[in-house]
């Protein structure tokens, strides 16, 4: 019978939605309870989960609710453990610099929540402590391995779309104000002091969807708002949204592509899914969302004619389009992007979503604040 290689992994910030739902239940749990993740030579690697956090409670809840054991208060005790291999940061975004700091100086390996840190200036020196120190790095770009965007991809690599024009995406739906209904999101999301903005949130995993699909972002122009000025927060108290909950942009990609991405926590669904890409080439379009991807081939694209006066007549546009099959299992994307990194780990697999990955992703959030204070199209340049 082959061995199983156990490993353990600090999960820190896992009272977290994020933290738990995602990275804890549906990734860690997931992998244990499908056996533990294959290696190449046989043999199965074997997460163990050792939870951080500040609330105690909060932390022996979960562990009982999972049949856990290992949790503490205490991340430098954690980190100090020799079982522990890999250190994972899903706490918000102000508290993770110091975190991962500490685990590089404890030659752990290191897997984080994006965005990486709050600048890229940290971001990149994170990136070059974590290549100084020999550890391995990565940064969630869940959206990459979603099902919706894995058969973009598998358009793309099979030259479905000849050269591709433009990308036009729309992200958000409405995040209820607090009052009459709970917010969906934690409150600290819109408030600047706490690190909150969507530009922040979403910018990161913008870029590595553009830069891995369609090419480098090269300039960025970008309009923010703050369309819901008064929220309530978890204590039913009132509170001043001052960071950006909706953020209008184009970015100019390597080869001339144009994406145009609107992200917003103020919008109401007309569409699909949550998030959709339109991508236009000169033999044929798409429309991919999480899990569904929609193709219009140049042969079968109508011959729509604007007329006003009259009412649209037969299949509507929607029906005009085809459906690409699965043709495939498609998996949790945050659990396969998981079962990589643990690969990366343990035997040394390919894995280039590291650290100066995340860093880009900064950088390009960064831009495009700067681009909506001062006006103007940021240039990105081939850094």
């Amino acid at each position: 019978m082959a061995a199983r290689r156990s490993i353990g992994i600090v999960l820190n910030g896992v009272t977290g939605r994020m933290g738990y739902r995602q990275h804890l239940v549906r990734s860690l749990l997931a992998i244990r309870e499908q056996g533990g993740v294959a290696l190449p030579g046989g043999g199965h690697i074997w997460p163990e989960p050792i939870l951080v956090g500040r609330d105690p409670d909060k932390l022996a809840a979960i562990a009982a609710r999972h049949g856990l054991t290992e949790w503490t208060t205490d991340l430098d005790a954690a980190l100090a453990r020799p079982d522990v291999e890999i250190y994972f940061d899903a706490q918000v975004t102000q508290q993770r610099e110091k975190a991962i700091r500490q685990a590089i100086g404890a030659g752990k390996h290191v897997y984080t929540e994006k965005p990486l840190a709050e600048s890229s200036a940290a971001a990149e020196e994170l990136a070059e402590l974590a290549g100084a120190a020999g550890i391995r790095s990565g940064v969630v770009q869940d959206k990459l391995f979603l099902p919706g965007l894995r058969k973009l991809k598998r358009l793309i690599d099979g030259g479905f779309f000849g050269r591709i024009l433009s990308v036009r995406g729309e992200f958000g739906y409405w995040v209820f104000e607090g009052d009459w209904q709970v917010a969906q999101r934690p409150s600290w999301n819109y408030r600047l002091a706490d690190g909150g903005g969507i530009v922040m949130d979403m910018f990161p995993h913008w870029n590595y969807v553009l830069e891995e699909l369609f090419g480098a972002v090269r300039g960025v122009q970008t309009t923010i708002a703050t369309h819901v000025e008064r929220r309530v927060d978890e204590r039913g108290e009132e509170y001043t949204a001052d960071a950006d909950d909706a953020a209008y942009a184009i970015f100019e990609l390597e080869g001339g592509i144009v994406a145009q991405i609107n992200s917003s926590w103020a919008v109401r669904v007309n569409r699909d899914e949550l998030v959709e890409f339109q991508v236009d080439g000169t033999l044929g379009s798409a429309v991919a969302g999480l899990r569904g991807c929609k193709i219009q081939h140049r042969a079968t694209t109508p011959k729509p004619v604007w007329n006003p006066d009259l009412p649209l007549t037969g299949a509507s546009f929607r029906d005009q389009w085809a459906e690409v099959p699965d043709n495939d299992e498609f998996d949790n994307g945050f659990k396969v992007q998981w079962e990589a990194f643990l690969r990366h780990v343990v035997a040394g697999e390919a894995f280039h979503w590291d650290f100066a990955s995340g860093a880009r992703g900064v950088r390009l959030a960064e831009a495009g604040l700067q681009s909506a204070r001062e006006g103007r199209r940021i240039e990105l340049g081939n850094a």
